[in-house]
Order: C-alpha cells, then sequence, then structure tokens
C-alpha cells in the first residue's frame, strides 16, 4: 500500500512539476505567429519575435491589457456634423434623391474605407478583430438603414464594448439607433407587436436557434413595444404610449416586463454563454466547436458576469487553440487578407478608397452584410471566382512595376459610373500611392534565410515546397501564390 501511495504521489508531483514547465515556457515563434495571426491582421516578424519570448499566459495578458476602446485614425468629417434627419426623403424631387443616394454610396464607401484604415493602423488589432466580430454577430446594414451616421456610431459603440462587458453590450446594442431600424423595432407597438427583433435578439444575440419558442418571440416582442428612435436627432426614445406594460412570460420566467427585463433573463439562461462562446471558437480557434471546452469555457466566461476579457484569457490559453491540428485550419476572410498583407508588409498607401472596393469585390462589403446572419464565413469565402481575384490581388501587390494598380479591377467591377464624380477623382491617386519597399521588408531577416521568411509569412508549410536557389522577391511572391497564404 505504501509503494502504491508513494507511486501515486510521485506520478502528481510529475504531473504537476510538467504543468507548471509548460505554463511557464516560452511561446516560441511557432505559438507567438499563431497567437497574432489568429487575433490579429497578421503580424510583422519584429512583433512576432517580442511575443516569442513570452508565456501564453503573459502573452494573452498582453494583448489583453494594451487593448483600447477607441479609434486611432479620424473618421470622415461628416461624422461629427448635425444629424440628417431621417426624413429627408419624404418630400424631395426625384433628382434631389438621386442626390440624396449618391451622397449616402459616397459617404458608405469613405466609412468602409476609414475603418479598414482603422484596421491597419491601430496599435491594438484586437481590438479591432473583435470590432469586426461583434460586426458580424449584431448585425446591421446601412442598405437598410440609410445613414452613415449612424452606422458609423454603431462601429463607435461595439469598438468600446468590444473587449468589455457583453451584457452591457447586448442591452446597449438593443437601444442602438441603427439597429432599432434594422429589425425593425422602430414599428414596434401596443397592439400592433412586431417581432424580428424579438426573434433576432434570441435566436442569433444570445441562445441560439432551437432554444425557445413562439411563445417566447411572441411575449418578448410585447415587452420590446415603445422601443423606437427619433428620426430628426437619430437618438433612441421609449415611447410610453406604445409600451404594452401588460403581464408576460418569456422561456418560464413571468412578470410585467419590459426590454430590459427579456435581456437579463435571457443573459440568465447558461445556453447564452455556450453560443457566443461556440461563436468565438468557429472565430479564433476552429471550424467545429469541441463541447467539453465550451462547457468549460464558457462557464468561466459566465461566472464572470460575462466580461469578454475572461472568455478570451480562457480561450486563447488553452491547449485547443495551440493544437497542431488547428493550424492554418481557419480561412482568411477578404478583410483579414487584404489588411493582413498590407499590415505585415509594410506597405504605404493612400487612402483606403481601393482596398473599401475590394473587400466588397471579394465577398466582404463592410457595414452590408448579406443578411441578419451575416457573412457564414469559413470555405464560403472560397470558390472558383473569388479564390482567382485573391491571387490576382496579391499578385498585382507585388509586382514591382505596378503594384499602385492593384484594386483597378475591383474598381471596374463595382462600376465607376456608379461612384460619386468626387469620389472617382480620389481613387486614381489612391490606387497609385500602393508601394511595397521589398529592399527595406527583407532587411530583418537574414539574406540566405529562406526558412524564416517562409515562417514569417505562411501558418504551414507551403503546399509546393520553393524550388532550390529561389528567394528575395521571387521567393516570397511564390509564397504569396501558394494556397496556404490563403489560412490561417
Amino acid at each position: 500500500m505504501r509503494r502504491v501511495l508513494q507511486g501515486l504521489i510521485a506520478t502528481t508531483i510529475s504531473v504537476a512539476l510538467n504543468v507548471a514547465y509548460a505554463a511557464s515556457s516560452l511561446m516560441g515563434i511557432d505559438d507567438a505567429r499563431h497567437l497574432l495571426h489568429r487575433t490579429g491582421f497578421a503580424a510583422t516578424a519584429a512583433e512576432i519575435n517580442t511575443y516569442a519570448r513570452l508565456t501564453r499566459e503573459q502573452a494573452v495578458e498582453r494583448l489583453l491589457a494594451t487593448a483600447r476602446p477607441h479609434a486611432v485614425t479620424a473618421p470622415p468629417p461628416w461624422t461629427g456634423a448635425p444629424f440628417e434627419s431621417l426624413r429627408r426623403f419624404r418630400s424631395v424631387t426625384p433628382e434631389e434623391r438621386q442626390a440624396l443616394q449618391r451622397q449616402l454610396r459616397a459617404e458608405g464607401l469613405q466609412l468602409r474605407a476609414w475603418w479598414l484604415d482603422e484596421m491597419r493602423r491601430t496599435p491594438s488589432p484586437l481590438t479591432e478583430r473583435m470590432t469586426l466580430f461583434w460586426h458580424n454577430h449584431f448585425v446591421s446594414s446601412d442598405q437598410k438603414v440609410r445613414s452613415p451616421q449612424l452606422m458609423y456610431r454603431q462601429n463607435v459603440l461595439l469598438r468600446r464594448n468590444a473587449l468589455g462587458n457583453f451584457g452591457t453590450l447586448l442591452h446597449e446594442i438593443a437601444r442602438d439607433p441603427a439597429m432599432v431600424i434594422y429589425l425593425d423595432n422602430a414599428s414596434n407597438r401596443k397592439g400592433q407587436p412586431n417581432e424580428n427583433f424579438a426573434r433576432e435578439v434570441m435566436e442569433l444575440f444570445t441562445l441560439g436557434e432551437g432554444y425557445f419558442g413562439e411563445p417566447d418571440v411572441k411575449e418578448a416582442a410585447r415587452a420590446f413595444t415603445g422601443w423606437g428612435i427619433d428620426p430628426d436627432r437619430g437618438e433612441f426614445v421609449f415611447r410610453v404610449a406604445q409600451h404594452d406594460d401588460g403581464y408576460k412570460t418569456v422561456l418560464s420566467r413571468g412578470g410585467y416586463m419590459n426590454g430590459d427585463d427579456v435581456l437579463d433573463v435571457l443573459l440568465a439562461q447558461p445556453r447564452t454563454a455556450e453560443h457566443i462562446i461556440e461563436k468565438l471558437w468557429r472565430e479564433f480557434v476552429s471550424a467545429t466547436p469541441e463541447p467539453t471546452e465550451v462547457k468549460r469555457i464558457a462557464r468561466v466566461f459566465r461566472d464572470s458576469g460575462y466580461e469578454i476579457k475572461t472568455a478570451l484569457r480562457a480561450l486563447l490559453t488553452s491547449d485547443a487553440f495551440y493544437a497542431l491540428s488547428h493550424r492554418a485550419a481557419l480561412i482568411k476572410s477578404p478583410v483579414e487578407l487584404i489588411v493582413g498583407t498590407l499590415r505585415q508588409f509594410d506597405f504605404s498607401t493612400g487612402e483606403m478608397l481601393p482596398f473599401a472596393l475590394s473587400t466588397a469585390q471579394l465577398g466582404q462589403n463592410l457595414f452590408a452584410p448579406p443578411n441578419v446572419k451575416g457573412w457564414p464565413g469559413g470555405e464560403t469565402w472560397i470558390n472558383s471566382t473569388t479564390l482567382l481575384a485573391r491571387k490576382q490581388l496579391l499578385e498585382r501587390l507585388f509586382r514591382e512595376e505596378d503594384a499602385g494598380a492593384v484594386p483597378a479591377a475591383a474598381a471596374e467591377r463595382t462600376g465607376r459610373d456608379a461612384m460619386p464624380e468626387n469620389m472617382r477623382e480620389r481613387l486614381v491617386p489612391a490606387m497609385t500611392d500602393v508601394r511595397f519597399d521589398a529592399p527595406h521588408w527583407f532587411a530583418q531577416f537574414n539574406a540566405s534565410d529562406r526558412e524564416a521568411v517562409q515562417r514569417s509569412v505562411l501558418a504551414a508549410p507551403p503546399a509546393s515546397p520553393l524550388p532550390v536557389g529561389v528567394q528575395g522577391l521571387p521567393a516570397l511572391r511564390r509564397l504569396m501564390q501558394d494556397p496556404v497564404y490563403q489560412l490561417k
């Protein structure tokens, strides 16, 4: 018996030491690259080397500690102008309507270009990745909202709460004017409830499909009656006379509930935390969440009171996140591909208008997801058309003689005639400003160290190994055209 106990104690000590060693061991180049590319928009060799000297825990703490809730680039000037009433389309001539529509298209394109520029320049890529994540979770589209000012305000809201508290974010987004318009809650009133927001807040924002019933939707819709906006100021308003203050039952909870009460009922459901962690898993780890790990991290998330940093800390320090089977297992979105390439290779650019067109051409038009479910992502990013367009874009970027012509095809496909004249004039110089300084970029590597370049660029060994003797810019061009470059 004594020998058994001694063996058990020895085994326990050994396991504990191994765990402690693993927790304290440094990440190294490959793990650091994996973390930074999954949580940002690619990373420079210098950034990778810095994080390689940290443990997993230290690296994640550094990412979370340096996150910031505000953008660093100045938004378009019109975002700070007096709000343009949503009623302005009602009493205008056909010519004035066309002019307003051109203005909306121009401002929408400027807004897309601004956000891409913020993603490229931000010192906190994780903040923008999470802002993009929430943009695809709490979906709204400028095509329906028809107010770039409101879409900008929503973007600011998402960024401010991107790594904050999910409960706070849920309550704020429910009152967001762009969301109120997009999900028709402005027309939700006593006696004539509109169920759109109530349904989506359960199916998409919190519980997920299959965890509620039609009676829950109908009762919740009553609770959100009276929630609307002032069309002249673009601000949320609660209209007491339009609110149904009667008794309601949602998910077996009864009471004289209003909208905030329903949101709290949803947050009290364990399934809500699991649904969010499943989506975060698909965003950062793999296409197939592991149920046991999801439940573990969701429990930590919920116990923290829905602190988003707590959820990310648990996810990004997990063994599953660093598993070899999950390397190069996710497809880069168009935004990740373009912004990541510009960041990693330190491209100099002028305005980001051409790249706003390019991301749209590749299937990710910012501020205009395809439907209320957002971009499905994953393998849907790649088809015969978009794969060819991706490779052509990368080929032009790294072609010395006409790097500035990168998004010309995107501009043509989008239709220059559909753009306001002042935007067309700005597009041409913006395209000619795109430049890659190859000698400067290669200076950070040993001149003959092709492996270091390859490890910095690709998430896994290339599908087609580099031929012997090929190095420098010709080698880089081959790596950029390798299918593995499309993965993260």
